[in-house]
């Protein structure tokens, strides 16, 4: 699927050949994080992040939250149940 989201210079993807539970990759330049979706209500999660300054992850998870439906979603159409 690559690219669902952009939150600045980052992208939140879900890749089509990946594994539950259900989350996403936020990548940019400088930094890479994987958030657990916790479909169908959340909450987002942290799992873990290379790089990424601590207020950007903050910010990665709450923007993944706000569209936690969206995202759960686009999980479901290439992943199936969460």
């Amino acid at each position: 699927m690559g690219t669902v989201l952009r939150m600045g210079t980052y992208r939140i993807m879900i890749y089509t050949h990946d594994h539950r539970p259900a989350h996403v990759h936020v990548v940019g330049v400088d930094g890479r994080a994987r958030i657990a979706l916790g479909c169908p209500d959340g909450p987002a999660t942290a799992i873990d992040a290379v790089g990424m300054e601590a207020t950007t992850l903050r910010q990665a998870v709450a923007l993944v939250a706000e569209n936690l439906e969206l995202l759960c979603t686009a999980w479901r159409s290439l992943h199936g149940t969460p």
